[in-house]
Parts: structure tokens; sequence; C-alpha cells
């Protein structure tokens, strides 16, 4: 009998967070995040040490998806970065960074964590509350009855990450598709419930990112089927085609081993009858008139031959992924059983035919009324593919997000100027009673404050990547570029010629200064309401909801971090 090895005891850790080795792995995530921010982000190239795919990125998702994270601090940062962009898609790295930005800059305040606690709660409710008034400043209505705003949201999307390595051209081309393929999705007629449809990406690679396209309905790839002119298929009176929707297996060998045992009469073959059961459900679909079979598995070469021979065309391998937007598309219901068919199970399509992208043959089943479209989606090469999918596929969700809420905020790091310099003048000038209602002094207050602002302005500084200097204005509190190299001059607005949103000019004196925050700087001025250019000048924009959500999950996840007075590890 093997010895067997005593239980080891836990680990304790008391103050996580003034250990060297959790400072260093905070200040190299840090890093990591921040050299990845913004369209002239660094790209990273990830890979595990036993080989497999490479992914070489600059988005939140990829990258922490991708970081392996030993640190239980660290661990609890990412989780929750994750979490935010699952549910909003957009805003991961901001949030990563500002996070990051909070625990380095409150932590070396000489106030207690639960006093800093306190304090950065009362300041994230005045953002929030400014935020969510009409005389913020950083924020911008979307009109949806004009495409402007909405173009300047996904071209900023699409702009962000420099993996997709896309020109002006191909950003133009796409920014027009994904508007086109969620203007698809949106219903016709409005109900009560209103449910947005979906876009459903189909990967070209190896073409011209101008070659994509978006069409309305669904494209299944039929790698069997060659293109053809014309396209015979049965039809309804009412010249529909009816579609039956397989999710089990019509191969013939359904039965599982591991779902029990089957008593066979003697000289039964199990296959001939599971086939001759086939058989007479493709009987029962010519009877009914069905046009159209698509399985989502394998479907038996006699079955598909008898369909096709009764002017049905079958399909199958179609993939769970395309079972329910093709369910929610003809109004079919997935048929789980080939004993059992209702009439009631069945859908419609208007029409069908066949597209060829590439080397990729597909059939294209067109409804009647669609929320539902496919967005053939071309780029030169894989890395960039997968890059421009997921940027894709973040871009809908924003358009999405912005229907429930028609907001955005101004980026290119003027919205988080713009905060810092509205909670340094509401700092300023709060009344007593507030210190005394959180039970500090305006010291306190003021050091947490002055935190929290330089927090916010270091993802603003996260933008510069080739040296330039950052400017913020006096006025509008804006976030301003000065190239690297640039010849000393008497007069800023010789050197810049927009803010980092494009929403103000050099056209008035703005009285520009270093954005690294020393104490006593004179306080910026109550933004304007109303933009000083027209949002068709191309703004960059942020998702709104997405922006709001990363700040609260930023202070959230920084405050529990800070508040870490013992981590206790398993070493069993």
């Amino acid at each position: 009998m093997s010895r067997l090895e005593a239980k080891k005891p836990p680990l304790f850790i008391s103050e996580p967070l003034t250990g060297d080795a959790v400072s260093q792995s905070l200040s190299l995530l840090s890093g990591i995040l921040k050299s990845s921010y913004g369209p002239a982000g660094r790209l990273k190239q990830l890979h595990n040490g036993v080989g497999g795919c490479v992914c070489t990125t600059s988005q939140s998702s990829a990258l922490l998806g991708h970081l392996s994270v030993s640190q239980p601090v660290l661990r609890v940062l990412t989780a929750s970065v994750r979490n935010h962009v699952s549910r909003f898609s957009d805003c991961g790295l901001f949030t990563a960074i500002l996070c990051c930005g909070f625990i380095e800059n409150f932590r070396s305040l000489n106030v207690a964590p639960f006093t800093v606690i306190k304090i950065s709660k009362h300041l994230l409710s005045l953002c929030m509350d400014h935020l969510k008034s009409e005389a913020c400043g950083c924020r911008v209505s979307v009109d949806f009855s004009s495409v402007e705003t909405l173009v300047c949201l996904v071209r900023s999307i699409l702009t962000s990450k420099p993996a997709c390595m896309l020109n002006k051209t191909e950003v133009d081309h796409l920014t027009s598709l994904v508007l086109k393929a969620f203007i698809f999705t949106v219903p016709c007629h409005v109900e009560t419930n209103a449910v947005l449809g979906k876009c459903v990406i189909i990967p070209v690679k190896g073409r011209r990112v101008v070659d994509s396209t978006v069409l309305p309905g669904l494209l299944i790839e039929t790698p069997e089927i060659q293109l053809e002119n014309s396209l015979a298929v049965k039809r309804t009176g009412s010249n529909m085609i009816k579609i039956a929707l397989f999710s089990v297996s019509m191969s013939g060998d359904g039965f599982n081993p591991e779902e029990g045992t089957i008593a066979v009469q003697h000289g039964v073959s199990l296959e001939v009858s599971e086939l001759n059961q086939l058989l007479n459900v493709g009987k029962q679909l010519v009877k009914d008139e069905v046009g159209l079979v698509v399985c989502q598995k394998v479907m038996h070469p006699s079955l598909k031959q008898y369909l096709k021979e009764n002017g049905v065309m079958a399909v199958d391998r179609a993939g769970l992924s395309l079972m329910e937007p093709l369910g929610r598309m003809t109004g079919s219901q997935p048929i789980a059983s080939i004993h059992s068919l209702s009439p009631g199970c069945y859908g419609s399509l208007k029409d069908l035919c066949f597209e060829g992208f590439a080397s990729k043959h597909f059939l294209h089943l067109i409804p009647e009324d669609t929320v539902i479209c496919s967005l053939v989606l071309c780029n030169r090469s894989e890395t960039a593919w997968d890059e421009l999918k997921r940027v894709c596929e973040t871009a809908e969700h924003v358009l999405q997000l912005t229907v429930k809420e028609p907001l955005a905020l101004l980026g290119g790091g003027c919205t988080e100027t713009h905060l810092a310099s509205y909670i340094r003048h509401k700092s300023s000038s709060l009344p007593a009673s507030t210190f005394k209602d959180l039970d500090c002094s305006q010291t306190q207050y003021q050091l947490v404050a002055d935190g929290f602002c330089r927090s916010l302005e270091s993802v603003a500084r996260s933008l510069s990547h080739d040296g330039e200097e950052i400017l913020t204005d006096m006025v509008y509190g804006h976030c301003w570029f000065v190239p690297s190299g640039s010849p000393c001059v008497s007069k800023w607005s010789d050197l810049v010629s927009k803010c980092g949103c494009g929403m103000n000019g050099n056209t008035e004196d703005l009285s520009w200064r270093f954005l690294q925050y020393q104490s006593g700087s004179p306080f910026i001025q109550a933004c304007p309401k109303e933009p000083s250019v027209k949002v068709a000048d191309l703004l960059t924009l942020d998702c709104f909801a997405a922006k709001c959500s990363g700040l609260q999950v930023a202070l959230e996840t920084a405050n529990l971090i800070l508040d870490l007075s013992y981590i206790i590890e398993d070493q069993n």
C-alpha cells in the first residue's frame, strides 16, 4: 500500500497588495493592456509552449482569454473585465486599464481603504449623474432616423483594432455593410416586445475586404452541390417553399447503445428497419409538399436521393449554430425525432438560389420577411480575419445596445479628461455636510478625488504610443495630441488641429496645458451642451452603455481588491 502524503496547511497571505510579487504582476498587466489600447495600439502575439494556434491581437477578449494569470488578485481583475466584455462586447481595455489605475493610485494614498472606498463610490455617483444628465458635454444623442452618428460609432470600433489591417476604403465599405446588416435585423413590424434579429458571419479568407457583402436570409455551405443557373424546387400553391428542419441524425444509425437495449426479432435487420423509417419520413415530406429539408447532422444517401427524385432539396450537416436563426427566420420548429412528424412544425421560404464566393458554394435561403441576414466577411489572412470577425460582432452588439439607450460618448480620450475636469470642479465646491456624511475630512476627499482623476487621465494617456505630448484644454476639458518631434512654438494652436474625438477645433484660444495634473491648477469651465461641429465631421464615439458599465466595473473591482486583507490558498 502506497504511503499517503500528509496534508499541507493552507497558505495565508496577509495584506496581498503590499507584496512585491503582486505589485510587479499588476504593473506588468497594466503595461500590456495600455500598450494595446486604441487605433495605434501595439499588437500582442499569444501562444502556448507546446504548439497550437498563435493569436495576434490587441482586443481585450482575446488577450485576457489567452493570458495565463496565476496571481489571485489579478484573477479577480481579469474575471471582472471578462464578465463585462461578455455582456457588452466593448470597452474591455478601458475597464481593465482604469481598474489598474484605481488600484495603483488609491493604494499609494495615506488613507484607510474603508475611507477610500466610501469616497470613491461618491465620486462614481457624481460621474454617473453627470453622464446621465442633459447638461453632460461628453455625450451625443444618437438619431436613428439619420445614419451620420451611427456611421461614426461603427467607424470608431472598426478603426480601433490595428490587427484588422484596414485602409480607409475598406473601413468605409465595412461600415456600410455593418449598418446594412444591422438594419436587416430590425423588425419591420414593431410589436410590444420586439426582438432584434441576428447577423450570421460567413467566413471567406484569402479574399479582399471589399469583396465582403451582406445578404438577407441565410447562407448554408453546400460543397457537394455545384452552382447552377436555375434551381427547380417544389413549391406550395401560394408559390412559397415549405421547409422542414431536423435536429436529429438521419444517417440511419440512430441507435445509441448508451440509451439502453433494444429487443429485435430474429431475422430483422436494425439498419434496414431504420432506413425504412427514414424513407417513410421522406414519403411523408413529399406528401406534405415540403420543398427543402435541412438536417443539422448527417442524412442517409438513400433518403437524399429519394427526396431529390421527388423534387425536394436536401441539405445535411448544417450545424448547431444555424438551427436557431433558421428556425426563427422560417418559422419552422426543429424536428427531434424521425418517428413523429407534425404539419405545424414546417416553415416557409420565399425563394432559394445558389451563391458562390471564392471556391465556396452556398445555398441562399431567402425569407418573405426577415430579421436574419448573412455577412460574407472577407480578409486577406486568417489572423486579420479572426480580429475583424470579433470587431464586426462588437459593432453589431454596440448598435443593439444603442437602440435600447440612444446615446454615445465622445472617444479619443475626451470623455476621460472631461470627467476628470468635472470631478475636480465638483469636488472643490462640495458642502461640509458631504464630508460629514462620508465620515472623512476634506483633505482625504481631495486626495481620493485626485487619484480618481489621475486614473481617468491615465486611460487617455494610454492612447499615446509614439511619444506624442498630450494636452487638455481649460474650456471644454477635451484631450489633444501633439505629434512627437513637433517644433517648439509659442502657441499650442499651431500644433493641434482637432481634439481626440474630433468635436473641437483650434479656432479659439482654449488655454491648453499638459495632461499631467498638478495640484493648484485652475478649474476648467463647464463644457458646452451643444457640439461645436456637426456630427457629419466624423467624430470618434464610444458605446454609452458599455463605457458607463466599464467605469462602474473598474471602480467596484478596484475597491474589492483594495479591501482584501488575506488570501488563503489551499496547497494540496
